[in-house]
């Protein structure tokens, strides 16, 4: 499992969530009153890690969530070959490739170099150079 549940009363900005399957990080949380006949809703819009799409959902703020469980690594690169990037591990020295969808990482990035990375539901994504 790759996730865990939270009550949406309880998210921050800046966090993490799990909108239509994709991972997305926090970037604003409106939260209304309760009226006379229901509870307080919340409006979360957010960024998929992934995707970078703009996700968005309304729920009462007693709601369940997934909040995806973020991994932050470090690793260093091994061989470029156009947009894909062989990466080996730095703590268990595992090995695997990553797609470099980021323009300016893309020009960066250098054979022997360390990077940091993230893991989220079973994907890969470089943060930094």
């Amino acid at each position: 499992m790759a996730w865990e549940q939270d009550e949406i009363r309880n998210l921050k900005e800046n966090r993490y969530i799990v909108i239509d399957e994709e991972p997305c990080k926090i970037k604003k949380i409106d939260v209304s009153k309760p009226g006379k006949h229901g509870e307080a809703k919340a409006r979360i819009e957010a960024i998929g890690i992934f995707d970078g799409k703009k996700h968005s959902m309304v729920n009462p703020v007693t709601h369940k969530v997934k909040v995806p469980i973020i991994d932050k690594k470090k690793g260093q690169v091994i061989s470029l070959s156009g947009n894909e990037a062989k990466i080996m591990d730095l703590n268990d020295y595992d090995t695997f490739n990553i797609a470099i969808d980021d323009d300016e990482i893309l020009d960066n990035i250098e054979q022997g170099q360390e990077i940091n990375y993230m893991t989220a539901m079973g994907r890969k994504k470089i943060t930094r150079v």
